[in-house]
């Protein structure tokens, strides 16, 4: 176990406004800075400024125990989470202050940004040279920042430093995607002070991501192509939706197809040719949420029979903007390439299986190629060590999750006495915002245990209905 916080500077929190990323609504909440050493072992050394806002709970007489969100990527803001998705927090916030602390590298955190030099988003999926373009990034933020020292190994830290100078006891963390990695580090440094895990996207610890993340979109991405041929509505207008796809990838493999969309900004028409990496990201993305999954047989039967490329280049469109403004990919290169990328043997890579994917083998292959320039950062040893908590968890995930499948979730919640993992059908990546997911995490909350949790509601959920037109689904 870890020692208590490294540090017991207190916050000074003032009122303040949270904007959601795209300036669409604004929270009040009350702000402030944790300055903290770059190197927690070197006090002296440089220092940088964390990021806090707690959100305070409604009721007058709130628990003690705050909810902390920790966010994913590795890359994006805790505040950004928040901000585009606080209503399923409403219910834990009549009784509990919600704590937002972007962690070190990301948002208002001393954020580290890769500048990779493409203004054309839609050019960069194909010219961007891995290797060259994270040398440039790793020359440039070295010069503001030590590199080694934005790991989740660090992140805990600051976080167990932050609620002891906010002065909460006990915690109640919620991790998405990559940050169930920094809750689940969290609880074996700290388990005194860990009171309740909810994991959303599991990556359990043992996990090393990279090698199947194709393997996995690939799987993810068959199983929504095989529920549009069950559903009649969807089969009736499409037939076989995994022939589309498996055509277009021969043919895009053979010649990248010209298409326009509108820039977001400016509504001019933007031309490019859409190539085998575009569909790629496309099929891959769009696996992450029902709704956008809700579009693939249409954008795939139009791509494939009418030459309609632009439903697809839209949705490329819409995720590229979006990684584009919420990730900061210095802060990720140095989490992947010191807890992952060490760890991935590239002679033991099943190459067939990764080539047999729209993503390839060329995913992990430019991941290996990349790290190579980076900096390796601080890992405790135990990092990937299976783990044992006393805490009670909640593990949310969808059945057709491209990136943590519920195998994930089922290896973690090995590590948990008490715990309740529930797989939501037809849904992907991130659960958390799905109906009635709410009060089950307010539940389970409350009650700080999983046991006799009611989760039943969720076993009527579906997904977003297939879209048969761009008009939207059958009636």
């Amino acid at each position: 176990m870890a020692a208590a916080a490294d540090s017991p500077t207190q916050i000074e929190l003032k009122p303040c406004r949270l904007e959601h990323p795209f300036r669409m609504l604004a929270l009040t909440a009350e702000c402030g800075v944790f300055v903290t050493p770059e190197n927690p072992d070197d006090p002296k050394g440089r220092k940088i400024e964390l990021f806090v806002a707690r959100v305070p709970a409604i009721s007058f007489n709130k628990k003690p125990d705050p909810l902390f969100l920790i966010a994913g990527g590795p890359g994006t803001s805790a505040v950004d989470l928040y901000t585009s998705s606080s209503g399923p927090f409403d219910r834990v916030r009549r009784e509990r202050d919600i704590v937002l602390l972007d962690q070190r590298g990301t948002g208002r955190s001393h954020r580290l940004d890769c500048d990779y030099g493409h203004e054309n988003l839609f050019e960069r999926v194909e010219d961007m040279h891995v290797a060259e373009e994270n040398r440039k990034c790793r020359d440039e933020l070295s010069r503001k920042a030590d590199l080694r020292q934005y790991t989740t190994s660090v992140a805990v830290r600051d976080l167990d430093a932050v609620r002891a100078a906010l002065g909460y006891e006990r915690i109640n963390l919620f991790g998405n995607s990559y940050g169930t990695r920094v809750a689940q580090h969290y609880a074996r440094r700290y388990p005194k002070a860990t009171r309740t895990l909810i994991l959303d996207g599991v990556v359990n610890p043992e996990a090393v991501l990279g090698p199947a993340i194709a393997i996995d979109a690939e799987r993810a991405l068959e199983r929504i192509l095989a529920r549009c041929i069950d559903d009649p509505a969807c089969a009736r207008a499409f037939t076989d939706p995994g022939a589309d796809y498996r055509a277009l990838r021969t043919r895009l493999a053979a010649k990248p197809e010209p298409t326009m969309v509108s820039d977001a900004a400016t509504g001019r028409p933007i031309h490019f040719n859409f190539t085998s990496r575009h569909l790629s990201a496309v099929l891959r993305f769009a696996s992450y949420n029902d709704d956008q999954a809700a579009l693939l047989p249409l954008s795939l039967h139009m791509a494939a029979h009418e030459g309609n490329f632009t439903p697809m280049a839209s949705q490329f469109r819409v995720f590229a903007n979006s990684l584009e403004a919420s990730f900061a990919y210095g802060m990720h290169n140095s989490v992947a390439c010191s807890e992952d990328t060490p760890m991935i043997d590239a002679s033991k890579l099943d190459l067939p299986a990764l080539t047999a994917t729209h993503m390839g083998a060329e995913q992990v292959q430019q991941l290996i190629e990349a790290c190579g320039q980076w900096p390796r950062g601080v890992v405790d040893a135990d990092l990937h060590a299976p783990l044992k908590s006393a805490a009670a968890a909640l593990l949310l995930s969808g059945a057709d999750d491209p990136v943590t499948p519920p195998e994930y979730a089922a290896r973690a919640q090995s590590g948990f006495a008490d715990s309740k993992h529930v797989v939501i059908a037809g849904h992907g990546h991130g659960q958390f915002g799905v109906p009635c997911v709410d009060r089950i995490m307010s539940t389970f909350i409350d009650a700080g245990s999983a046991k006799d949790l009611d989760t039943s509601c969720t076993e009527k959920l579906k997904p977003m209905p297939f879209f048969i037109t761009l008009a939207g689904p059958s009636p």
